[in-house]
């Protein structure tokens, strides 16, 4: 139970902090802050378990897991985020 629930939780805390680090990078961050790492958080979770499938049936090395958990907070919180209107003030 150990074996997952570390790499679990690490790989929350550093989508975590991945959020975190996209908020800063971003002018709109101001309006919801919380909004941001709580998709990393929700990223993490789901890379872990992502990962954990993908090294079930192919084996997948260790190093992805960091590389989905970015990948996912960058998707879900860029491209494919929700939209913000850039003209109020």
């Amino acid at each position: 139970m150990l074996d997952l629930l570390l790499p679990l939780s690490l790989s929350a805390v550093f989508g975590t902090v991945v959020g975190t680090l996209f908020r800063l990078s971003r002018l709109q961050g101001h309006e919801r802050p919380l909004r941001f790492p709580l998709v990393g958080l929700t990223a993490g979770i789901t890379a872990f378990f992502l990962h954990l499938m993908l090294n079930a049936v192919t084996g997948a090395p260790v190093w992805l897991l960091p590389v989905l958990v970015i990948l996912q907070v960058w998707l879900w919180l860029g491209p494919l985020g929700p939209k913000v209107d850039g003209s109020q003030d």
